[in-house]
């Protein structure tokens, strides 16, 4: 399906040579000349080879639409390197390797439930929800009255994972962590 270059979102999957590319950062500007046309310029990772590329378009340009499809999966357990999933549809298992799932591998945990996204019916990549919920397994301990300031200090969580956490955030505590960007967001109930 072709889309105009200035309708593309962050998160998109195009399709260029048979491959899919997923969208990682997206501008654009207006130059300021009479006539010039609007450039449209992206980041794009190879979601089967994981490769980078930078790529820019005039606006008004029409760009390939991968046909996706994306199915509700669920993390069952890691197994040396190698992530376990099963579709919540079909009930068929399949595995992706870390290196595959890159910074998302952080924010597994047994039981979550995800959106694996399937070209060619194959599963290419995971869409995690936006908010998941981490045991702080490691932390320094609070810093007692240094500042009026909000202090943040390194947190070690159930996956390996490490965010910046409140002071009063210890061993044991429960948080809620943006899958975004890996930020802090809350103490979980």
């Amino acid at each position: 399906m072709a889309v105009n270059v200035t309708d593309l979102k962050r998160g998109d999957i195009l399709e260029m040579d048979g491959d899919p590319w997923l969208i990682t950062e997206l501008s654009s500007q207006t130059p300021s000349a009479r006539g010039a046309a609007t450039m449209v310029k992206a980041k794009l990772r190879n979601l089967r080879t994981s490769q980078g590329l930078a790529k820019t378009w005039r606006g008004g340009e029409m760009v390939t639409a991968a046909e996706v499809e994306y199915r509700t999966a669920q993390f069952l357990y890691k197994q040396g390197d190698d992530f376990v999933f099963m579709d919540l549809t079909s009930y068929d298992q399949f595995t992706l390797d870390s290196e595959r799932l890159g910074d998302s591998a952080g924010y597994l945990v047994e039981n979550l439930e995800l959106k694996a996204t399937l070209f060619e019916d194959r599963v290419i990549a995971l869409v995690l929800p936006l908010t998941v919920d981490l045991t702080v397994l490691d932390t320094s301990p609070a810093i007692r009255g240094a500042t009026a300031q909000a202090q943040l200090k390194p947190g070690t969580l159930q996956t390996g994972r490490q965010v910046m956490v409140p002071s009063y955030i210890e061993p044991g505590d429960t948080i809620r962590v943006d899958t975004r960007d890996g930020r802090f967001l809350e103490r979980a109930k």
